[in-house]
């Protein structure tokens, strides 16, 4: 009898998706020695106040002003019953992020006690005082301001000299070498093994597919990751990015007061379409809709995207699509999983076929991936086609959202275990004695009497080879 080793994922198509950590599970990450750190900023404190249930934020409000612990018993008692489940929720995710510690009371009972410097820096960012957010009341009005529209379209120019790099696009005038690092860094490019020059990953046919929030919100996960590499200090770039979101649209900031390193972190916004400023050495900036967005990206697209995007994707029910597109970058991201058959000034036509989808399926995209893009771009002409009488709840026609959906099923019809070949028995009594034995342990993936050659699971390789030891010996 022969063994040998056939070890197999568990799933050979599974491909992981690419997570978009909101702020709550950004922070939940991190080590609470960076917690406390962050905490010392008034406007972390708020985002982080915001992002947190109704319930916990109601535990907040009523322990912000109490100095002593408050017995854990109290707390649960002003939540019923009925809602303990949320109860539940609220408190763990205190005590996640570290706004809260358990602390004993006289008597040893267990306690609730806030966060010294997320209590006070709280106060200051619900009730005022600290050190104001920005200087902007020293600006003079400038002479050369600029409107919402020119702000909306320099955010989009500069964030897609990012994305056009990634799709290979000719278009990759004024990407910086910083901005090519933590695509890499990040694992959304890769550099090729022959000539060494970035290509996209499966992540990145990913990354390219989700909202632009949640886009720039990934992105500068990774910047801050590696903001320590550059002299800055993680906590201060992301407070400051908060503060950002804060801002107003349209209106301009004063760089004054503002550190060396932070003014170089502006610089590096500045590179990614989150703030405009005319010069390096100017003394003022406009923050864009990108850095307003940072605290949009839990239910999708964000609502001050949703004002500026415009839907430009018509799909038939012959699988037919329509893009009324000028942008050479929307056109690269059909071309993802569309064979394209025309180009027109502003219109390209192609068609949704198998083996264009099954394409993208190999670059890591998903069907409901595929299916939320179209649907998040499609023109508002979709919304007056008609289904057939068939009810649904997606724009897209019911044939095609399913026909998608089918052509990724085919791909996931096999189940790939780890497992151990054992053939070649002497005997057939052998074989029944070895097969019976793994089958009773529950470890017998798969057998076949005539050719004597079954497969057992990798975990009761070890027992099984023992029982045929003994077995051996003892015949």
């Amino acid at each position: 009898m022969s063994e040998s080793s056939k070890s197999k994922s568990s799933n050979l198509n599974a491909t992981p998706t690419l997570q978009c950590k909101d702020l709550h599970e950004y922070l939940k990450s991190r080590s609470s020695q960076f917690l406390e750190t962050l905490y010392n900023y008034p406007t972390i404190c708020l985002a982080v106040y915001r992002e947190l249930p109704e319930l916990a934020r109601h535990f907040i409000i009523r322990l912000l002003f109490v100095e002593q612990p408050v017995p854990q018993a109290v707390v649960a008692s002003w939540v019923t019953q009925t809602h303990a489940k949320e109860q539940s929720k609220a408190s763990e995710a205190l005590t996640e992020l570290s706004v809260w510690h358990e602390a004993p009371i006289p008597g040893g009972l267990p306690g609730w006690l806030l966060s010294q410097s997320f209590k006070k820096n709280l106060k200051i960012a619900l009730l005022g005082g600290g050190r104001p957010w920005s200087m902007s009341q020293t600006l003079e009005p400038d002479g050369k301001a600029r409107d919402v529209a020119f702000l909306d379209a320099y955010a989009l120019e500069r964030w897609e000299c990012v994305l056009h790099y990634m799709v290979g696009s000719q278009q990759t005038e004024g990407i910086s070498a910083d901005a090519v690092r933590i695509l890499l860094h990040a694992g959304l490019m890769t550099r090729d093994a022959e000539d060494g020059s970035a290509v996209i990953t499966k992540a990145g046919f990913q990354f390219l597919l989700l909202s632009t929030a949640k886009q720039v919100w990934l992105f500068l996960q990774h910047y801050l990751h590696t903001a320590e590499k550059r002299n800055l200090s993680s906590a201060e770039c992301l407070a400051y990015l908060y503060q950002l979101s804060f801002s107003t649209l349209g209106k301009d900031y004063s760089t004054e007061g503002m550190s060396n390193n932070m003014l170089m972190f502006l610089q590096h916004l500045r590179e990614f379409g989150l703030v405009y400023q005319r010069k390096r050495k100017a003394g003022r900036f406009y923050p864009t809709r990108l850095a307003l967005n940072i605290t949009c990206v839990r239910d999708g697209i964000a609502p001050l995207e949703a004002k500026r995007s415009q839907g430009y994707i018509v799909v038939e029910s012959n699988y037919r699509l329509y893009g009324y597109t000028q942008s050479t970058l929307q056109v690269a991201l059909l071309g993802l999983f569309t064979e394209l058959m025309y180009r027109f000034p502003n219109l390209v036509v192609g068609v949704i076929t198998r083996e264009s989808v099954r394409q993208a399926f190999r670059g890591g995209i998903s069907a409901q991936q595929i299916i939320k893009f179209l649907e998040q771009h499609s023109h508002p002409q979709m919304l007056c086609a008609e289904s057939g009488g068939i009810r649904t709840s997606s724009l897209l026609p019911p044939t095609v959202v399913d026909q998608i959906r089918l052509w990724e099923s085919e791909r996931n019809r096999f189940t790939y275990t780890e497992g151990v070949v054992y053939n070649q028995f002497l005997s057939q009594a052998d074989f029944v004695v070895l097969r019976d034995y793994a089958r009773a342990q529950g470890v017998l993936s798969w057998q076949n009497e005539r050719t004597r050659t079954m497969v057992v699971t990798r975990p009761g390789h070890d027992d099984v080879k023992k029982f045929w030891k003994r077995y051996s010996k003892s015949s």
